[in-house]
């Protein structure tokens, strides 16, 4: 009994040492005590913002997506930028582009009035891009509670670690990976873009120079973005962009895929049978887009005594 017991104290010890019980420390009732009313204040929120505009919804899980591909959920993405720092807010993947900063602001603004200085920013973001999927029509989940808020920022991370819509197959593979998100998260997670729209400049080379596109939805596309100019003309990602479906996964299948990368899913290669799957089970699609939401939320959340609550999201203590 004393060999089993001191073994059973070894491991847990190697497992403290390696990390793996690192996201033990996130709950869903975090602040079940120290600001009960934290979802319904968020909840509130984002209904209101959806309400006014729709993309909202999509542009709050973006960012979500975005933060958490740097560094972790750790609420970097919003810092702004100062004469001494520079944030993530001017890379690539996120100038001009991301949207929702302002929701955001006016939340822990509210979060800060009914608890001061107990919620953190990575928090609110995680459970409002929740809300607007939900909002949207899509599938509920219970968020993760307990992060801390980062006191840095990292743009060339933000430009290496975020993937492109203009990666292939593999490079999307490899790139969550790299966050400890397999193929199947993957498939998953790019099925948000069931919701929101993309720029003409981001799918331009697809409508006019690749072969594995439907014609008439290429034409289509074209009277929307031109060769040259209207880089910031709108298309939506599927045919019903402020409805969280499966409309995503049958555009794919019918190569309607909008982005390079959407339609790399979908194009002979090991990722083909999983769209197929969600195309014609919204049910599975709705129940592994919130094991894969949860499983996002966790990449290296900063807990305990890391990182900081910040009383503004914009900007470190």
């Amino acid at each position: 009994m004393a060999t089993t017991t001191h073994f059973l104290a070894r491991l847990m010890l190697v497992l403290v040492v390696l990390g793996v019980g690192a996201n033990a420390q996130l709950s869903s009732n975090f602040y079940s005590s120290t600001c009960p009313n934290l979802l319904s204040i968020i909840k509130t929120a984002v209904d209101s913002a959806v309400s006014s505009d729709a993309r909202m919804g999509a542009s709050l899980l973006r960012l979500h997506f975005h933060d958490c591909f740097v560094n972790g959920c750790d609420a970097s993405v919003l810092l702004d930028d100062t004469a001494n720092f520079t944030g993530e807010k001017t890379a690539g993947p996120n100038a001009n582009s991301l949207r929702g900063f302002d929701v955001i602001d006016t939340i822990k603004t509210q979060v800060e009035r009914a608890c001061p200085g107990i919620v953190s920013c990575a928090d609110i973001l995680s459970v409002a891009a929740r809300d607007g999927v939900v909002a949207l029509g899509g599938p509920n989940w219970e968020v993760q509670l307990g992060r801390r808020d980062s006191t840095t920022a990292s743009i060339d991370k933000a430009n290496t670690d975020i993937p492109s819509p203009l990666m292939d197959l593999t490079a999307l593979i490899s790139t969550f990976s790299n966050q400890g998100l397999n193929v199947k998260d993957l498939v998953v997670l790019s099925g948000g873009h069931t919701i929101g729209f993309a720029k003409c400049s981001l799918f331009r080379n697809r409508i006019y120079n690749e072969s594995n596109i439907d014609s008439s939805f290429s034409s289509q596309q074209q009277a929307t973005c031109p060769l040259t100019g209207g880089d910031s003309n709108l298309a939506p990602l599927d045919t019903t962009a402020a409805v969280f479906d499966t409309k995503y996964f049958d555009k794919l299948v019918m190569k309607k895929g909008l982005l390079h990368s959407d339609q790399q899913l979908f194009n002979g290669g090991e990722t083909d049978c999983l769209v197929q799957a969600y195309s014609s089970d919204p049910d599975a699609f709705a129940m592994d887009f919130a094991d894969s939401m949860i499983k996002m939320g966790n990449i290296s959340p900063l807990t305990r005594d890391l990182g900081q609550i910040r009383c503004n999201c914009r900007k470190v203590n």
